[in-house]
C-alpha cells in the first residue's frame, strides 16, 4: 500500500474521557476520513495535562500539536491541513496558527482551518444547528416551556466575547429561552440567572457547549458539589435536568467542522 502523502490533523484541547472522546473527536475525525478517503487523518492535543494524564493512565500516546508536526515533516508529508476542533478563536487556537506558522516552510501547502465560531455566516449555522439538535432534547426532557442553558468553558482571552454574540443571535432568531453560560468567563451563572429571573421557568435543561462531555460537564455542570450549575439553580428552586453529551456527539455540529475543513481545503461550501 502506497504511503499518503497529504494529512489532516484534527487538532482538540483533548479529554481523559475515553468514550465522550470517541463520540466526539473519534466521530469528527472519522467524519473526515470518509469525506477525504486520500488523506490520512491525525490527531493532535493542546493539553499537554490531558496527554501526560492519557499516557500514563492508559498507556494512550498522543501527540502534542508540535510533536505532530515533527512527525508530519519526518514522514515526507507534503500537503497538510490542521482542522481545530475549538469552539473560537482564544488561547488555544492561537497556539495552533502560531505553531502552524513556524512549520510553514517545511511543507509544499500547509494550511489551519477555522474554529467553530469564526465568520458571521458561523453564528448562523450554529444557531440552527442548537435549534435542531439541542432544542428537541431538552422539549424532551423538560417539555417546551424550560429554560435551556448552554454552557461553555469561558477564557480570558478577548475571544470570550464570542459567547454575548451567540447568545444575542439566539435571542434574535426566536429562541429567547436559550441561555448562554460560561465556568470561567461571562456571562457567569450569576448573570446567566439574573438573565432568566422572571421568566415563569420551573425547569431547566443543561447542556455542556463544549465539543466533549469532560471533566466541565460532568463535574461544573452536572455535578453534585454546591458551586456547580445545577446545584446553583437547583438553589433556586429549578426543577434541573441534565444533558451530559458534547457537541461533537450531534451530527449537525460535525458536519460544520467538516465544513470549515472544506473551507481550508479551499472548496467552496
Amino acid at each position: 500500500m502506497t504511503p499518503k502523502s497529504k494529512a489532516i490533523v484534527t487538532v482538540s484541547f483533548g479529554t481523559s474521557y475515553n468514550e465522550n472522546r470517541e463520540r466526539t473527536i473519534g466521530a469528527i475525525e472519522s467524519l473526515f476520513a470518509e469525506r477525504y478517503p486520500g488523506w490520512d487523518v491525525r490527531r493532535a492535543f493542546t493539553s499537554r495535562m490531558i496527554i501526560r494524564k492519557l499516557e500514563q493512565r492508559d498507556g494512550i500516546k498522543v501527540d502534542y500539536i508540535t510533536e505532530a508536526m515533527e512527525r508530519l515533516v519526518s514522514d515526507g508529508i507534503r500537503t497538510a491541513v490542521l482542522q481545530p476542533t475549538h469552539i473560537m478563536n482564544g488561547l488555544e487556537y492561537d497556539d495552533v496558527a502560531h505553531t502552524a506558522a513556524e512549520y510553514a516552510d517545511s511543507f509544499d501547502s500547509l494550511s489551519v482551518g477555522s474554529p467553530l465560531l469564526t465568520s458571521e455566516e458561523d453564528y448562523d449555522l450554529v444557531t440552527e444547528a442548537i435549534r435542531s439538535a439541542i432544542v428537541p432534547e431538552a422539549a424532551d426532557a423538560a417539555g417546551e416551556r424550560a429554560a435551556i442553558v448552554l454552557m461553555g468553558h469561558g477564557t480570558e482571552h478577548y475571544a470570550n466575547a464570542t459567547y454575548s454574540q451567540l447568545q444575542i443571535k439566539l435571542w434574535l432568531s426566536g429562541m429567547t429561552d436559550v441561555y448562554i453560560t460560561t465556568v470561567e468567563g461571562f456571562p457567569s451563572f450569576k448573570d446567566t440567572l439574573s438573565m432568566m429571573e422572571g421568566k415563569g421557568y420551573a425547569d431547566a435543561v443543561l447542556f455542556p457547549f463544549m465539543l466533549v462531555a469532560g471533566d466541565h460537564a460532568n463535574n461544573d455542570m452536572a455535578g453534585e458539589g454546591e458551586d456547580s450549575l445545577r446545584s446553583v439553580l437547583e438553589g433556586r428552586g429549578y426543577r434541573v435536568h441534565c444533558v451530559v453529551k458534547g457537541l461533537g456527539e450531534h451530527p449537525a455540529f460535525r458536519d460544520l467542522f467538516l465544513a470549515h475543513l472544506e473551507d481550508a481545503m479551499g472548496e467552496k461550501r
